[in-house]
């Protein structure tokens, strides 16, 4: 929201004021390192307000999202010197606070007077801390997002398909609030003939070689009581990560797949999703929020037929959902919403990302084992790789 992106700034002005890092004390200029996309270009004008009341200059170096992990993740590692604030993804805070890449906020945080009490608790989580679940602060929250649905609202009220969803399923068509009614909606609108076209059910992430069907799973294994370690004891993950509540969500995810998907959503993520829900193609959508502004705009399926709903809940009544977004955080060589949970944000993120992504997609996708072979042997992977950490 605005009020955070002007604290941002805000951040970016006391940082150069700041005798504890020497080396911008004195800037003219100071850059800022993102994904290019409109969020971006706002930042632009809000940075406008700090220049005038500073005089310190902004600049922007923003690359497009296909490059976005390759671009700045080389930039840390390799000490770089481009950037000297970043908004970095959320699963890059562990690795970056134990490699040195990011400066520890506290002590700042304490003299500007900024509380992180003025943000939702879960977006200090997910984008500040680390570790997770310490006050020790490594970025404040910048562009908070989440994972949620679109549905076509014009679809939904139609009254001849009311009539036939209330006989079949004994409740009113319209936005699901529990994973078992998200899927009868799904099955219902599966194959249908809308308008003289055939639909499906729905649009969900599949795709293997970045993140979207960990980002995809996770979404429903979170409400159906997955948990990535024992609360009590850290890196311990077996009956969590693969509890029977776990495999029951994984099992679902794959359900929803095999049932309900368009024809050739194999290796689908967010921009095949939205090219799904554009082109009339499914009646849901599993997107980041992000994405919301561009669809409500479209003329084909925008404005009054367009609708939205929040992660649904599990079969226990939890309700979670995938976080998306990133904070802002300074560089060290110049001396950015309520239930949401995300991806381990270890210095390892990386392999246990790829090990879930395999994992996943092998199950869900290709069939391959049960959702129990597939859970039993991410814990194996992730043990494996906690293990080579010393962590374990």
């Amino acid at each position: 929201m605005k009020s955070s992106l002007k604290l941002a700034l805000g951040l970016t002005s006391a940082i150069t004021a700041s005798t504890a890092v020497s080396n911008v004390a004195h800037a003219e200029d100071l850059t800022l390192c993102w994904a290019a996309w409109d969020p971006a270009n706002a930042l632009v004008e809000l940075s406008k307000d700090f220049t005038k009341e500073t005089g310190i200059g902004m600049k922007f170096e923003f690359v497009p999202w296909t490059n976005y992990a390759d671009r700045f993740l080389n930039e840390l590692n390799s000490h770089g010197k481009l950037c000297d604030l970043i908004i970095g993804d959320s699963q890059w805070i562990g690795g970056s606070a134990e490699n040195g890449h990011y400066v520890k906020l506290n002590d700042f945080f304490d003299k500007e007077k900024i509380s992180m009490d003025d943000f939702v608790p879960a977006t200090v989580v997910g984008y500040s801390e680390w570790p997770k679940n310490t006050p020790n602060y490594w970025a404040l929250p910048a562009m908070g997002d989440v994972v949620g649905w679109t549905y076509r609202k014009d679809w939904f009220s139609k009254p001849e398909l009311q009539k036939e969803f209330k006989e079949k399923y004994g409740w009113d068509l319209g936005p699901p609030t529990t994973f078992d009614q998200l899927k009868q909606v799904a099955e219902f609108f599966q194959k249908r003939e809308i308008d003289g076209k055939t639909v499906y059910g729905a649009s969900i992430y599949t795709e293997r070689g970045s993140e979207g069907i960990t980002m995809g799973a996770m979404d429903v294994l979170y409400s159906y009581g997955f948990q990535y370690e024992n609360p009590k004891k850290p890196y311990e993950m077996e009956g969590f990560v693969n509890s029977p509540d776990a495999v029951k969500g994984l099992e679902f995810y794959k359900s929803l797949y095999d049932c309900c998907t368009p024809p050739g959503a194999s290796n689908s993520y967010m921009g095949e999703g939205v090219d799904a829900f554009k082109s009339g193609q499914v009646a849901m959508h599993m997107n980041f929020a992000f994405t919301w502004p561009g669809l409500q705009k479209d003329e084909n399926v925008g404005g009054d037929k367009i609708g939205y709903f929040v992660n649904p809940k599990g079969p226990g009544g939890a309700q979670f959902a995938q976080l998306g977004g990133q904070g802002i955080s300074v560089q060290t060589f110049l001396d950015s919403m309520a239930i949401v949970k995300d991806f381990w944000a270890e210095p390892s993120y990386a392999p246990l990302l790829q090990a879930s992504q395999k994992r996943f997609h092998d199950y869900v996708v290709a069939g391959q084992g049960s959702a129990k072979d597939a859970l039993d042997g991410l814990v194996k992977d992730w043990t494996q790789v906690f293990q080579d950490d010393g962590k374990m």
